[in-house]
């Protein structure tokens, strides 16, 4: 038997909003390992993530690896892909994989520009407007998400409008988008790194740039990669 403890990250969902600057994924990491360790005395653990959660994951095995037996993923951080151009010997497959990364930031990643120089601002808006809260997070759910062009093929309402409706009634959103701001002020934004904690990832063919092994495991020590059918 196991436990499974799903936690909203700081400034989302009902946990506390962060009081003071500084929570990118590094620190993000440290409230974790001290929630794990020493509020619920977990010595060793597994963690998983996915999305904001792998680069959360990834400087918890960088900074905290005495507690982890292995994480697994759903994709390479992002941050590893935008800062691909100072990798030397990439292959093709490698090449491939950035140039259609960098496609995608051309053509879908305005919301991050946004969110990383203006959140506040942005935040306003949104945290007034249940309509503008609506549009601005179920248009991401229909970029992103593998469906045939109906994004109710995928998900119900019921579905979207629980997920919207947490950032509504914890008034989180301005809390929430502020983690792309403090990540793009982060000095371990563009650091090189390196795990050796036991790494698992899953790869979905659908999702926005699935990474190829061999670029993941220039910062992951990839023990298990899986390539979902869909």
């Amino acid at each position: 038997a196991f436990t499974v403890i799903v936690p909203d990250l700081p400034g989302y969902g009902f946990s506390d909003r962060p009081t003071e600057k500084g929570y990118a994924p590094k620190r993000m990491a440290d409230v974790l390992a001290e929630l794990m360790s020493k509020t619920l005395g977990y010595k060793k653990y597994v963690a998983h993530g996915g999305d904001w959660g792998s680069s959360i994951v990834e400087q918890l095995a960088l900074h905290h690896s005495g507690a982890l037996l292995g994480i697994h993923l759903t994709d390479v951080p992002s941050t590893h892909a935008k800062s691909a151009d100072e990798l030397p010997d990439l292959s093709t497959t490698g090449k491939a994989f950035v140039a259609k990364n960098k496609v995608w930031q051309e053509k879908e990643a305005g919301y991050q520009k946004i969110q990383g120089t203006k959140p506040e601002t942005l935040a306003y808006g949104l945290n007034d407007s249940p309509v503008g809260l609506l549009g601005w997070i179920i248009e991401k759910f229909h970029a992103w998400s593998d469906h045939d062009g109906n994004i109710e093929h995928t998900f119900t309402k019921d579905e979207l409008l629980t997920n919207v409706m947490i950032y509504w009634v914890t008034q989180t959103i301005s809390s929430s988008v502020r983690l792309y701001y403090e990540t793009m002020h982060s000095p371990t934004l563009a650091a090189p790194t390196h795990t050796k904690v036991p790494t698992g990832f899953a790869i979905f063919p659908k999702d926005i740039t699935p990474a190829p092994r061999e670029f993941a495991e220039r910062f992951f020590n990839v023990q298990r990669w899986t390539e979902m059918p869909r």
